[in-house]
């Protein structure tokens, strides 16, 4: 069992040894192994400070992280929906290859030999533990991977006001209410999760590295926050918005956008009877997302004042985009610029710079092999994505590789340095020039002078799509392990 013990860590110490050989990946064979913190935070979009210091939503402490390494400026989720981003990002493969398109998908059922990150650490030994919303929180918590984790602190369960805050009854469920709740920060999901983590950053440290998966589930609807955080946001501004946004769409994009349109036309009914709603909303989602940042920031604060401070590699990101009425839009389900660009940061001792930026866009497909290659462990030929470790090195690296999303079905977006191109299942297309229009309001596609950006992009969508998995079904939460 020694023998066994020993193996396991010498796993991660092996150095990984760079081409030229002029540099190692992980720490020489005397030192420890790194820890891993990550960070899974959902619904945050790109309306903050940590991605544009105009932006309204202040996020200090994601900030204060990406001072410590490298902010990817242009990262884009796997999927703008949550179960498929957090499944292609938690196994390295895109929905393409799974099949794994929709909410309600048994991802697990679809790859069940597949071993998530997570498991990867396991097997080298690592302590992996876990708290809130890692994988989709859905279906009494059926999405679950128990087999993940060697300790895991399900998320705490949303507490709901005795009637809804927002007064209107007649849009949506309970899940669509925004204003402040509860009124102790103590009661709120996303602390209790964070209390998990910082008493497990304090745990003496053993001969196991750790792995610790903080999912942080606030901007996620229902916008509640406590009260204090949506005070600084009072007189907060709407997105920018074009009348009529819509009218050079491509038929693929109304068939898949059909459904979602109740989103914006019911937040548009309830501003006519109750005026200043729209804000309110707005308001509400910044304070969570400051709500959010807080607690990110009491587990950095808990990592500081542990040991494990300078041999722990940090990453960040969340699992989608959303829109706050952009392109006439609420919610995610989309592939437009803001249903996928995302705050992604990774801190990696001894590799990454203090205070980076890396434009070079790419997907959360990378997380997997990067977190492999960044701790020494074997790397993965089945992962979809490639590692971005020559990019943590050197921003400026040569990559080839555009962003690949992919919502339902045949349809995918291609994110590169200027354009973004969508492809739809009826093979209708849309295309945007980002250097001239960031708010993607002029769809190019129909023009035959950009046949040849369009042509260069779509030789980046996938080859093979795998034919959507079955649903999976609810299972009772007695049935899901918990902490021990």
């Amino acid at each position: 069992m020694l023998a066994m013990a020993i193996r396991k860590r010498v796993v991660c110490w092996v150095s990984t040894v760079v081409c030229c050989g002029a540099f190692t990946i992980a720490a020489a064979a005397d030192s420890n192994p790194p820890d891993v913190l990550m960070f899974v935070v959902d619904d945050m979009n790109d309306w903050i400070s940590l991605l544009d210091d105009k932006a309204p939503i202040r996020t200090p402490n994601l900030e204060r992280l990406a001072q410590r390494g490298m902010v990817f400026t242009r990262a884009y989720c796997a999927s703008p929906a949550c179960n498929p981003s957090r499944a292609a990002t938690l196994t390295g493969l895109r929905p393409s290859t799974t099949g794994v398109y929709a909410n309600k998908s048994d991802w697990r059922g679809a790859v069940p030999n597949r071993k998530t990150i997570m498991q990867q650490f396991m097997a080298a030994g690592y302590d992996v533990r876990g708290a809130g919303k890692i994988f989709h929180h859905q279906l009494d918590g059926a999405f679950h991977d128990d087999d993940s984790f060697d300790d895991f602190q399900p998320m705490r369960p949303q507490t709901y006001p005795e009637k809804k805050l927002n007064d209107a009854p007649e849009y949506g469920s309970l899940n669509t209410d925004w204003g402040a709740w509860p009124e102790r920060a103590v009661d709120a999901i996303d602390f209790h999760t964070a209390s998990y983590c910082v008493k497990a950053l304090g745990q003496p440290v053993s001969d196991r590295p750790q792995f610790l998966a903080c999912g942080i589930y606030k901007p996620h609807s229902p916008f509640f926050a406590p009260a204090s955080y949506h005070e600084p946001y009072q007189d907060i501004g709407l997105p920018v918005r074009l009348a009529d946004d819509w009218i050079d769409l491509p038929t693929g994009a109304s068939a898949l956008m059909r459904s979602k349109q109740w989103f914006w036309q019911g937040m548009m009914n309830v501003q006519q009877r109750h005026s200043g709603a729209y804000q309110d909303f707005v308001r509400a989602y910044a304070a969570c997302a400051a709500f959010a940042d807080a607690q990110i920031g009491r587990v950095l604060d808990a990592l500081d004042n542990s040991p494990r401070r300078d041999n722990t590699v940090v990453v960040l990101w969340s699992d989608h985009g959303f829109h706050l009425g952009e392109k006439n839009h609420i919610e995610k389900f989309a592939l437009w610029e803001k249903s996928n660009h995302i705050p992604f940061i990774v801190v990696a001792p001894g590799i990454t710079s203090a205070d980076s930026r890396c434009e070079q866009p790419i997907d959360m497909t990378v997380l997997y092999p990067t977190l492999l290659e960044l701790c020494g462990l074997p790397t993965d030929p089945n992962c979809d994505g490639q590692s971005v470790v020559p990019l943590l090195r050197d921003p400026t690296s040569e990559w080839q590789t555009p962003a690949l999303m992919t919502y339902m079905r045949g349809n995918h977006a291609v994110r590169s340095h200027r354009w973004r191109y969508i492809r739809y299942a009826d093979d209708s297309e849309e295309l945007y020039d980002h250097t001239v229009d960031p708010n993607e309001w002029n769809n190019l596609a129909g023009d035959e002078s950009f046949a040849g950006v369009i042509a260069s992009h779509r030789q980046w969508l996938p080859r093979r799509e795998a034919k959507q998995v079955p649903d999976l079904k609810p299972k009772r939460s007695s049935d899901t392990k918990v902490q021990r």
